[in-house]
């Protein structure tokens, strides 16, 4: 009885998302050494850094959720920033630009679509290619060098706020409480389980697999250039850099919220909290002044312990 209570109990444990346990540990440290840190005008400045973070993982845990994944984001959110900062079209009004970036990005995810689904290509290669392609043409067209300047809108609405909350922090709980009501209660949500679950009796059951496929690559496309958005307003002066870490720390947050390939047990709020462990890793490191190689070598921790935790958590499924 006690040895079936305790597995129990261990069963349960594992299934709770590791970023639940990462994001509490960050706070009880916070707590104990900066508790002033826990102000909410500072935290907000932090995780107002990750907001463009948060809204690529939410395309990319709809398509993890498929058994798919998306790292062409990088390529997405530099070719946007590029459009934006360039003055390839001087005098684009804001909704131009927004036009401009969803259109890119889901035409983009359209492609990844189509290749991952019919074609039968590997999702980590084609995506991969994608990204690669995209940030060489936007090179080749800067010739390497910075761009130009962001309009000032841009800056200005991103540096809004509703009391202590950043606008942009407000649109990221937003967008994730949209895209939990999207696959809690629609169709599509039911088809993207049926196909995570198992493809082929999805098939046979008489779900559109490969249409599932392409519309979650076209929506993780479109969410992309939202964050694209997001984070080319962060900034003052168009870059040939920005954004291209995000697709790897999009993968590590989603895994480390629970959602692994076709499995998507830690929901929307899962990877929703992976984000805020690393904003939370960001506040606790710069608090004790720890640099930018210290903060690049405890990224690469969370996404080793990400990979440990899908491995652990595929071997059990089997």
């Amino acid at each position: 009885m006690a040895a079936a209570l305790n597995n129990a109990v261990v069963q349960r444990v594992t299934r709770i998302p590791p970023a639940y346990f990462v994001f509490a540990i960050l706070m009880i440290i916070l707590w104990i050494a900066r508790p002033h840190m826990l102000n909410a005008n500072i935290l907000g400045i932090f995780i107002r850094q990750v907001a463009p973070l948060g809204v690529l993982v939410l395309g990319q845990l709809l398509v993890m959720r498929v058994k798919s994944i998306d790292l062409s984001g990088g390529g997405v959110i530099l070719l946007v920033n590029y459009f934006i900062s360039s003055g390839l079209f001087p005098g684009a009004s804001v909704a131009l630009f927004v036009a401009l970036a969803l259109a890119t990005g889901t035409l983009i995810g359209l492609f990844n679509g189509v290749m991952v689904a019919k074609r039968r290509v590997s999702a980590v290669i084609v995506t991969l290619a994608v990204s690669i392609i995209l940030v060489g043409f936007v090179q080749f067209l800067s010739s390497g060098k910075p761009p130009g300047d962001v309009p000032s809108v841009f800056n200005d609405i991103y540096n809004t706020k509703l009391g202590p909350v950043p606008t942009p922090v407000i649109f990221w709980v937003f967008l994730t409480a949209i895209m939990a009501l999207f696959l809690s209660k629609t169709v599509f949500g039911r088809y993207v389980t049926s196909v995570g679950e198992n493809a082929e009796a999805a098939h046979f059951a008489g779900v559109p697999v490969e249409r599932t496929v392409i519309l979650a690559h076209m929506i993780a496309g479109f969410i992309a250039a939202i964050a694209a958005l997001v984070q080319t307003a962060s900034i003052a002066v168009g870059s040939v850099r920005v954004g291209l870490d995000l697709p790897i720390l999009a993968v590590a947050a989603t895994i480390l919220g629970g959602v692994v390939f076709g499995r998507g047990e830690g929901g929307v709020w899962g990877p929703f909290f992976g984000v805020l462990s690393f904003a939370l890793l960001f506040v606790v490191m710069t608090t004790f002044g720890i640099d930018e190689p210290g903060k690049l070598i405890a990224q690469g921790l969370i996404i080793l312990l990400a990979a440990i935790f899908y491995g652990v958590r595929t071997a059990r499924s089997n």
